[in-house]
């Protein structure tokens, strides 16, 4: 059995989702109480964000490699990051990185082909949705990817920030999310949608409007079950 390492804190409601997600999709594979061996390390939120607000991707990803090496050396096998967002230096990162790394962006891009997906909306943070991160692997087996209006990507990633980051969730931001998504599928003809920010599933837990939701962090961890076993 492998163990778990989780750079987490990115934010503390989604590291939380991960660790039970994990448990309870461990213990459905194994008889008894047979958990998997896990470390966390929560990394400070703020030091994240103003990293990301000042694009000092260098940083970031020096951050990011201390974490994971701190891991490996308490005895970690692999690594995952417990966050979208932080994935635009993913490459970089892998790269550097003293054990192998799990990618919650190319586990979501292999889910969407395993459901025939052809165009997928992408709800996340204002970076995760601006950037290509998400579109290159996409592209590059035939799914395209479509994003919310510029004003619809503010009024979200205010949302993240501001409400379901620190545990909020509001039946009227859960409305204005169906709202966006709700035109993406009229107007953009979207066939599924990937709920990139691991906090989203939390506030958007049922699909809707006949498309599937994918559930990042859902998907991440059992890439990460698998893995392990």
């Amino acid at each position: 059995m492998k163990t778990i390492g989780i750079i987490g804190g990115l934010g503390p409601e989604s590291t939380a989702d991960y660790y039970r997600e994990i448990i309870a999709a461990y213990n459905a594979k194994h008889s008894g109480l047979a958990y998997p061996e896990i470390i966390i390390f929560s990394v400070r939120f703020n030091t994240f964000l103003q990293l990301i607000d000042a694009q000092q991707w260098d940083q970031l990803t020096e951050l990011l490699l201390d974490k994971v090496c701190a891991l490996q050396r308490a005895g970690a096998d692999f690594a995952v990051i417990a966050s979208n967002t932080p994935h635009i230096v993913f490459t970089e990162l892998e790269a550097r990185s003293p054990i192998p790394l799990l990618s919650i962006v190319e586990s979501t891009c292999t889910k969407a082909r395993e459901l025939g997906l052809k165009k997928v909306g992408l709800l996340g943070t204002q970076l995760t949705m601006a950037t290509d991160f998400y579109q290159k692997p996409f592209h590059a087996h035939g799914i395209s990817v479509v994003v919310p209006t510029p004003e619809e990507q503010g009024l979200i990633h205010r949302r993240i920030f501001s409400e379901i980051e620190l545990g909020i969730f509001k039946d009227s931001t859960r409305n204005e999310l169906l709202v966006i998504i709700k035109r993406m599928v009229e107007e953009e003809g979207i066939d599924g949608l990937i709920l990139g920010c691991t906090e989203l599933p939390l506030i958007l837990t049922e699909a809707s409007y006949g498309i599937p939701f994918l559930n990042t962090a859902a998907i991440h961890c059992d890439s990460i079950i698998s893995y392990t076993s």
